[in-house]
């Protein structure tokens, strides 16, 4: 996978992304924010080690916000649906029951309005 593909799989939010994609995309963003996370358990406290595993840490949940909300769009588009409901991911419990019907809802086996094939730019 090239440099312009996984900038569209993270951060675009035009075109459709099937369900395997979609999981092991949000997996490894949950992976990198437990790693940070982890690591800036363990610092000492108060130490510049953990002010940059803070610092980490917030960028990589900025970013992962980011691309939770363009993957779920893209995935909502595989199916025909706005990726507006993407907004989905933010109440709570309804995030973990919107994460786990998206990667069990089939999409669209042919085009729809949001692009040709899955797993490509519109």
């Amino acid at each position: 996978m090239n440099r312009a593909q996984l900038t569209w799989v993270f951060f675009s939010f035009s075109g459709r992304v099937s369900r395997a994609p979609y999981f092991l995309a949000g997996l490894l963003l949950g992976l990198f924010q437990m790693f940070a996370f982890y690591r800036f358990l363990l610092a000492p406290e108060g130490s510049d080690t953990q002010a940059f595993w803070e610092g980490l840490l917030l960028a990589i949940l900025v970013v992962s916000i980011w691309s939770h909300l363009a993957l779920a769009a893209k995935r909502l588009h595989d199916f025909g649906k706005p990726g507006v409901l993407a907004i989905l991911l933010f109440i709570p419990v309804v995030s973990i029951l919107a994460f786990i019907a998206l990667c069990l809802y089939p999409g669209d086996e042919a085009a729809n309005k949001y692009g040709e094939r899955t797993n490509a730019p519109a």
